[in-house]
């Protein structure tokens, strides 16, 4: 065999141990994402034997399936034609059905999800901003990017219950319990701007292309609140 013959042999070998390598890197996350059929049409997510599962509106038939290799979801909201959905381990994922647009991790989740599971936990503010409430704090997302908004952290010797909220128009009335505060002082309002509150200075929830802009490029924060 000639010098020629023997170096394509090895470069289709090589090729060869890369593709397997490549097909044998762990997934990020442990996401595991498979089509079943057109994408074409409305269609609904729910929670099925351990992942999320994407129908069509129509015909019920199966679209698309969502698990994470070792996890579950416990509980999932719509989006704009996307599915944001809670997983057992506190993190948040958003898809498509396509492809899982955005991760994003809750801290402290190992304190409180395994008993809370998960109930009111995923709340639309409107304006495509999801606030997830959490006992220490709510923070809030842009849902077209997972971009973090803003933090609303309990007060001192309180904590907010996911499941002890309800919608009151454009507001969103969350019980935050504590030992030593008036009854007034143990509900909060929201929306997509924060906490209602007068005078406040609006975040600029608004798309990333219509995002405000630095004179240096960079991306401005939003004030503390």
């Amino acid at each position: 065999m000639g010098r020629l013959a023997v170096a394509l042999l090895l470069a289709v070998v090589t090729l060869g141990l890369l593709g397997a390598a490549r097909q044998l890197r762990p997934v990020p996350y442990g996401d595991r994402l498979l089509t079943a059929g057109p994408h074409a049409g409305a269609w609904a997510a729910r929670v099925r034997d351990g992942a999320v599962t994407g129908h069509d509106s129509r015909t019920g038939a199966l679209r698309w399936r969502y698990a994470r290799a070792g996890h579950r979801p416990v509980d999932v909201v719509h989006a704009r034609g996307e599915v944001i959905a809670l997983w057992d381990d506190g993190l948040l994922t958003d898809t498509d059905g396509r492809s899982v647009r955005w991760h994003r991790a809750l801290p402290d989740a190992a304190e409180w999800l395994p008993a809370q599971g998960g109930t009111g936990v995923l709340r639309p503010l409107g304006r495509g901003i999801l606030a997830v409430v959490t006992p220490r704090r709510v923070t809030a997302y842009r849902t077209a990017d997972g971009d973090l908004r803003w933090v609303l952290p309990a007060r001192n010797g309180c904590a907010f219950r996911p499941e002890g909220a309800v919608r009151r128009g454009a507001a969103l009335l969350l019980a935050q319990p504590c030992t030593d505060a008036a009854w007034t002082g143990q509900l909060v309002a929201l929306d997509d701007l924060g906490r209602i509150a007068p005078d406040r200075t609006p975040l600029g929830n608004g798309s990333p292309a219509a995002a405000p802009r630095t004179p240096g490029g960079g991306k401005p924060l939003a004030p503390p609140r």
